[in-house]
Parts: structure tokens; C-alpha cells; sequence
């Protein structure tokens, strides 16, 4: 019986149909995201629900496209599929994005670009909360590796909300700053340095609405490299810690001592979790933070900018815990 030869396909030709398959995959992933961007809010506002639902963010990973073919073309070109913009990379066709990744943005436009304000997908009226939840720059990005093709950019705004199903959750009565901080400073034709004054009207609004408010949580994240705002517990990825008080109001040791508490618990519970609290005084800072309003007031750093939202949702079952516990011991809830 006569063998039948397969005909060997040359070289040449092997290289076309590959470099066929990569344009056809990057047109496919390029048409996806621009299509998923243009519905920005709904996907934010579902992938909120998403995380909450599932209870465990390692199901992040059905949000990611095909990572064999992406890593094959990254290999390749060095474009990453699940950021089509990197196409335009110097490496590609001499194209240099000169975007400076500072948090401190005199443009709100540009700041915009970046990130954008999104609903609280699950709002509901609360009569006696004891925490409220806010961002004094609520737009403040976390990496969004993976989510950018569908229009999901997570932010430090969907942290806060989060962190307040969380904590609701848990039996503590909880409250976001859901106004659009971004839009209220161009009304009133203020920069991006006059945020704490934005957020300082919604804050005596909040307290003076509210008599219940006891504990108010001013939400960031860092713009230090990832080394330092990672850490790994018993084979988990967490974004890490921060608390920042300002040393520079009659209402600091208190908020100090709050602070420190509430560290001395997370270092039992989660080791390396915090990075500790960092004062700040002096020429050149803010020193007050709207930590002046109240003798219960925290900033805290969660993560930072190359932080992925599974990492952020780690920490965020983790403050829940670590909040909840101490909340309750000391207002015997």
C-alpha cells in the first residue's frame, strides 16, 4: 500500500500565515475594545457585582482573553493584546507615549482619559450608618491588565465601593461618597489640588446629616512601584497598606492612636500587610487631610498603581475583617 506524502509547507510561507493569524487576532481584539469602551459604566457597574457575587476574586481570571495567544504575540512583538494600544509602542512603529504617570494631574481632562467616575451599582439608603467611605481623589487607577479590552478600568472609587458591600455585609452600617468629585472641582473651576476642599463640603455634609457617622475612611492608592505595595500571605496576593496621618491639627494623636490600633490588629491577623503609618508634616505636604473634622478619620493607601483588582479584593476582605473586629469590640456592636 502507497504512502501518501504530506507536502512540507515552506518556511517562508509559515511565517505569513502566522504574522495573517496576528493581524486577524489584534483587529478582533482591537474591534472588541473599542466596542466594550464605548459602554464603560455598564461593565464597571457589572464587573462590581461580578467580584461581590463570586466571593472570590480568582474568578478575575473568565474576564481574560485567550492567554496563550496573547503571550505568543507578546513574545513576538511585544504587543500585549489586552492593551491594543501598545501597537504604538517605539518598538513597533516609532511612536513614543510620553504619558507621565504622576497622581498629581493639573489637567482634569487629562486625569479623565485615564480613569472615570462610575456608579455605585448597588445604592441603597441607609438610616444610621457608623462609616462613611469617600475619596478625596477618586480617580486614582489600579492596573487593569486583562480588563482594559472590556472597558473595566478599576479605580480607587471601585475599591470604595467594595469595601462598603463588605462591610455591610458584616454588620457594619456603611456609606460611600458617590458624587462625582472630578466634575464638582471643574464646576467650581478647581484644579486637582483643591480635592481635599472638594471632599472636606461632602464630608460636613455627611456629618451633619448623619449624627450615627462615627469612623470616616479617605480611600487612595499609591503611586509607588508594585515591590513595594505587594505582599504574598499563605500563597495569597494582596495589595498592601498604608495609613497616612497629618501631624499638622489639634485632632492628630487621637486619629494616631486610632490608627496604630487598627495596625497592631492587621500585623496579628495578615503580617505584612501593612506597611506601617506615615506621618506627615512640613513644608510642601497638606498635614491635615480633613483629619481635623474628626478624632476618627483614616486615610489609607490601598495598594498601588500596579496593583490588579484581584490583589485590591484580597485587601479588601482583609480591612473588612480587621475593621469589623475592632468597630465592633469598641462600639459594641
Amino acid at each position: 500500500m502507497a504512502h501518501m506524502k504530506l507536502k512540507k509547507i515552506p518556511k517562508r510561507k509559515k511565517i505569513k500565515y502566522l504574522f495573517l493569524i496576528i493581524i486577524l487576532y489584534f483587529i478582533l481584539a482591537y474591534t472588541f475594545y473599542n466596542s466594550f469602551n464605548n459602554n464603560s459604566n455598564f461593565y464597571n457597574k457589572e464587573f462590581i457585582n461580578f467580584l461581590l457575587n463570586n466571593g472570590n476574586s480568582n474568578y478575575i481570571s473568565e474576564y481574560k482573553i485567550p492567554q496563550f495567544f496573547n503571550k505568543t504575540i507578546n513574545f513576538l512583538l511585544k504587543i500585549d493584546l489586552t492593551e491594543p494600544d501598545t501597537i504604538l509602542d517605539t518598538s513597533i512603529i516609532g511612536y513614543q507615549n510620553n504619558f507621565d504617570d504622576n497622581d498629581e494631574y493639573s489637567d482634569l481632562e487629562k486625569l479623565k482619559e485615564i480613569s472615570y467616575y462610575m456608579e455605585d451599582p448597588n445604592k441603597v439608603d441607609i438610616d444610621n450608618p457608623i462609616v462613611y467611605i469617600y475619596n478625596s481623589h477618586q480617580l486614582e487607577n489600579y492596573n487593569n491588565e486583562n480588563l482594559s479590552i472590556y472597558g473595566i478600568t478599576p479605580n480607587v472609587l471601585m475599591a470604595s465601593y467594595l469595601l462598603k458591600e463588605k462591610l455591610n455585609e458584616s454588620g457594619i452600617s456603611t456609606i460611600v461618597e458617590d458624587t462625582n468629585l472630578t466634575e464638582f472641582l471643574s464646576l467650581n473651576n478647581w484644579d486637582y489640588s483643591s480635592s481635599y476642599k472638594a471632599s472636606r463640603i461632602f464630608m460636613l455634609d455627611k456629618k451633619n446629616t448623619y449624627s450615627t457617622l462615627k469612623y470616616y475612611i479617605d480611600i487612595h492608592r499609591d503611586s509607588v512601584n508594585k515591590k513595594v505595595t505587594s505582599v504574598n500571605i499563605n500563597n495569597k496576593d494582596y495589595a498592601r497598606i498604608l495609613f497616612v496621618v497629618g501631624l499638622e491639627h489639634d485632632n492628630y494623636q487621637k486619629n494616631l492612636t486610632l490608627v496604630e490600633n487598627i495596625n497592631k490588629i492587621i500585623d496579628e491577623k495578615y503580617p505584612g500587610l501593612s506597611r506601617g503609618i506615615y506621618k506627615k508634616e512640613g513644608a510642601g505636604v497638606n498635614g491635615i487631610y480633613n483629619q481635623d473634622i474628626s478624632d476618627k478619620v483614616m486615610l489609607i493607601e490601598l495598594g498601588g498603581v500596579d496593583n490588579t483588582i484581584d490583589e485590591v479584593m484580597n485587601t479588601i476582605n482583609a480591612l473588612t475583617d480587621v475593621l469589623s473586629t475592632y468597630i465592633k469590640e469598641n462600639e459594641k456592636i
